[in-house]
């Protein structure tokens, strides 16, 4: 039996075992992997810039070395993410009726696990603690497949995770990480439909782009992320440069990073000189349209469709537009679902842009970097699903899940 059957059905026995435990049980080994977290930041800290001077010393571009840092702030954001989570209400089991029958049966469903997730992901450690608490709590184990980048650091999370589960009497498969990055283990993981329920890729096109192609379990899909900023004729353009600073330049190599900015011709004179201003001294590059380059003065000049790029850096795509529709047209045409914001100071145009904007998180005069689990109030996430089936936008605990029917009835029989 090659190693990757033996860890899925390894995963697969110990996800049974979560059927039996109680809320207040699960709450108690979370609250324990996120004080082992805390109390082990040095520990993971040390083999964190390990990895990081080896991606600096192999060339990785920085939106990747990014986010295989973990400081302290970041570590402590991974425990108090646990926290969140155990303070959440706990999907599993939940009831909710759907009626009575002519003939006197009654049918109910219920939240129930996936069963066993599978994660493959790139340079981001931190999805190894996120993951592994989200699908414990709701009731499901995970496997975990990172990049060889940032494999040391996930290990060394895991292994935290996994020791809290023992001391619980818990079995560790709850917590698995490949220990090996070679492709051919992670397709033949790809592979494990007896083993595992479902697949979510993070991390770049390509890797999403291959997971989709390859795999032969069910696909949550985490694209790429190109988050629009739209700044209507009836924008307070205060509110709007507070939105495009944060969400272009405040953390850039992240997936709810602005990467393209839409801005109504009305008020295009107005607010693109500051815009202007502000970006040469953030030192970001800016791709602007033929009707938005004159407000630029060493702008790359780019055609009507020549959009849709993620740029993870500091770097932004600008175009104006005739009219509201227009916007509208623009985004459908080059989002990707993710996320989307609007600033205008008017309430009904904002709901219609809610409304007729196809995106997984539609924003209204916030900031497109709220588009988080922990922001959204889900604790962590375990993924931004960019496709419907079954889950839209940020993963929480009730994404993890899926339903079953209840019925019941006193011995009716079908005529």
């Amino acid at each position: 039996m090659s190693i990757i059957t033996e860890l899925a059905q390894q995963a697969k026995k110990a996800a049974r075992t979560l059927a039996i435990l109680s809320e207040s049980q699960k709450n108690a080994v979370l609250t324990d992997m996120a004080a082992a977290i805390r109390a082990s930041k040095d520990k993971i800290i040390a083999v964190n810039e390990k990895e990081v001077a080896r991606a600096k010393d192999n060339n990785l571009d920085a939106a990747m070395v990014d986010r295989l840092i973990l400081n302290e702030e970041r570590i402590e954001a991974m425990a108090e993410g646990i926290e969140v989570i155990v303070e959440l209400d706990d999907p599993v089991g939940k009831e909710r009726v759907i009626g009575t029958r002519p003939n006197g049966i009654e049918i109910k469903k219920m939240r129930i696990p996936l069963g066993v997730v599978c994660m493959i992901y790139e340079a981001r450690p931190n999805v190894t603690a996120d993951a592994g608490a989200l699908c414990f709590k709701s009731g499901n184990a995970v496997i975990l497949r990172g990049g060889k980048e940032a494999l040391d650091t996930s290990l060394a999370i895991a292994e935290l995770m996994q020791n809290v589960l023992e001391k619980h009497n818990l079995p560790k498969a709850l917590v698995t990480v490949v220990p090996n990055p070679d492709r051919a283990l992670m397709q033949e993981l790809m592979e494990q439909r007896d083993y595992i329920d479902v697949i979510i890729p993070r991390g770049g096109e390509g890797l999403i782009n291959y997971v989709t192609d390859n795999a032969k379990v069910p696909v949550i899909q985490h694209f790429k992320g190109v988050c629009h900023l739209y700044v209507d004729q009836e924008a307070n353009l205060d509110k709007a440069m507070a939105l495009l600073l944060n969400g272009k330049t405040q953390r850039t190599g992240v997936c709810n990073a602005l990467e393209a900015l839409v801005v109504h011709q009305a008020v295009a004179g107005d607010f693109l000189p500051k815009v202007a201003e502000a970006f040469k001294e953030k030192g970001v590059k800016v791709h602007v349209n033929e009707k938005g380059s004159q407000y630029f003065d060493d702008a790359d000049v780019i055609a009507e469709d020549a959009y849709g790029e993620e740029y993870l850096g500091l770097e932004i795509a600008i175009r104006v537009v005739d009219n509201f529709d227009a916007a509208i047209e623009h985004i459908a045409q080059f989002g990707s679902n993710h996320t989307e914001v609007i600033c205008t100071e008017d309430a009904e145009k904002g709901r219609l842009f809610q409304r007729a904007v196809d995106a997984s998180v539609v924003m209204v005069n916030a900031s497109s970097r709220f588009s988080d689990g922990s922001q959204l109030g889900l604790g962590a996430e375990i993924g931004i699903a960019t496709t419907k089936l079954h889950a839209y936008g940020p993963m929480g605990l009730e994404s993890l899940t899926s339903e079953k029917y209840l019925v019941n009835g006193e011995g009716q029989i079908r005529e």
